[in-house]
Formats: C-alpha cells, sequence, structure tokens
C-alpha cells in the first residue's frame, strides 16, 4: 500500500494506536497531521514521523472543544489544500457503574469525546472528503458489540460510534466517501493505564490468558487493518465493522 501523496488527519495520535498508526503513513508517504491534548507526546510522536517519512504537522487539539477542531480542518488545508482521509482514534472509558453518584456525567464526558467529537469533525471535513473522494475510519472498540462490566458509558459511545459511521456510509457512498470502523479487542496501550488500573503489565498478561488465541494485540496490528480500510485496496468497503480482537468475541 502506498499513502504518497494523500492527506491524512489522525486524532489521539499521542501515543497507542494513533501514534502507530501516524508513523506508518509517514513511512508509507503521506502527508499526516498529528491531533491529541499533549503537546509533548505528540512532539515525540512527530519526531518518530520524521525518521520514517515526510514530517508531519503537528496540532494540539482538544478535540471536544468547536474551536479546535475547526482550526484543525482549517490548518490542514491551509497546509496541504486538501483531506484524503480521516482517521477518528481519539478516546477513553471509565469503569463506572449505572449506580454510581457520577454516572451521568461520566456518560457526558465518554460521550462527549468518543462520539460528539467525531460527528462534529467529521462534519467539518465533509466537504473537503467529497471533494476528494476520500474516506473515514473510526476506531471503536469491541466494546460496542458485548458488554463490559462496569462500563455502560464507553459500551453505548462506540455502538452509537458504530451506527453513526453505518449511517453516514450509507448516506455518503452516492458521492464517493467511504466510511468503516474497527472494532479492536484489548490492546497493549496507555488506554488501561489512563483508567487508573494498576499492575498494568499483570493485567495484559491476565487478559492475554482470557483471549480464544491467548494474546493480547500491539498498536501496530489494529494499524494494518487501519491501512488497509483507508487505502485504495479496500475501495469497494464501506459500512463495514472490522473485528479484531484475537477471538474475544467467541471467548
Amino acid at each position: 500500500m502506498s499513502f504518497k501523496d494523500k492527506v491524512v488527519i489522525v486524532t489521539g495520535a499521542s501515543s497507542g494506536i494513533g501514534a502507530a498508526t501516524a508513523v506508518e503513513l509517514c513511512r508509507q508517504g503521506a502527508a499526516v497531521v498529528l491531533a491529541a491534548r499533549n503537546p509533548g507526546k505528540l512532539a515525540a510522536v512527530r519526531a518518530r514521523c520524521a525518521a520514517a517519512g515526510p514530517p508531519p504537522l503537528l496540532l494540539p487539539t482538544d478535540l471536544v472543544n468547536e474551536a479546535d477542531l475547526k482550526n484543525l480542518v482549517d490548518k490542514t488545508v491551509e497546509k496541504y489544500g486538501r483531506i484524503d482521509i480521516l482517521i477518528n482514534n481519539a478516546g477513553f472509558g471509565s469503569e463506572t457503574p449505572f449506580e454510581a453518584p457520577d454516572a451521568v456525567k461520566v456518560f457526558d464526558d465518554i460521550i462527549g469525546l468518543n462520539l460528539r467529537a467525531v460527528v462534529q469533525l467529521t462534519h467539518l471535513a465533509l466537504p473537503h472528503l467529497i471533494k476528494s473522494k476520500g474516506n473515514v475510519v473510526n476506531i471503536s472498540s469491541v466494546a460496542a458489540l458485548s458488554p463490559i462490566k462496569d462500563m455502560f458509558a464507553y459500551c453505548t459511545a462506540k455502538a452509537g460510534l458504530d451506527h453513526f459511521s453505518r449511517c453516514i456510509a450509507s448516506e455518503l457512498a452516492p458521492k464517493g466517501v467511504r466510511v468503516n470502523v474497527v472494532n479492536p479487542g484489548p490492546v497493549r496501550t496507555d488506554f488501561v493505564e489512563n483508567m487508573g488500573k494498576e499492575e498494568v503489565g499483570k493485567f495484559y498478561e491476565n487478559i492475554g490468558e482470557m483471549m480464544p488465541l491467548k494474546r493480547v494485540s500491539e498498536p501496530e496490528e489494529i494499524t494494518d487493518v487501519i491501512l488497509f480500510l483507508a487505502s485504495e485496496k479496500a475501495r469497494g468497503v464501506t459500512g463495514a465493522s472490522w473485528v479484531t480482537d484475537d477471538g474475544y468475541m467467541i471467548k
């Protein structure tokens, strides 16, 4: 696959799946725009990208801030003149039971980043994606497909993301714009650490033993799926939910 001369926005690009995807896109010749909140982490990813290919554009972005989202799209088009691919990867989760006093606040926060920000950014980028006959890849989760204890908000947000993707895939297909979803299972990133889990290494070891394939995925494996769906090799694929989960859904 080659992404030479393709302009790609990657959100949540400061670590994990987003960082791995940005690095590989640069290696394959893309003009990449890195978007996330943490400037320090973004700068480290930018250095990795620059070592692999064309130096990316770094745009620190609060994805739940409408002005920041507009700036992300405007600065991308100002720099490169187009947008070919949008990879909506940013997200977070929280173990919060529905009975918890702050359950609705947690729900609003998780919906805000995992779903509403995706809807808003995709809407802002849409005129440019229609012009380029580009595509969108949304990073969801197996949580969209199966309940996870004490994660009602995250599961609901990801299920909404999946169906939003199908809805706009149907609407935008006549305009030549494809929209697809990747649903990873457990992946070795800082997602679990950001949820406040302790002994993260032990956590992944235990989760891996629970998987039918007895393993946990690495971010680069999810990148391979993302890049396939974003490439011309998947030119006939839209409205798809691509599960890559080490067998999570059949355990």
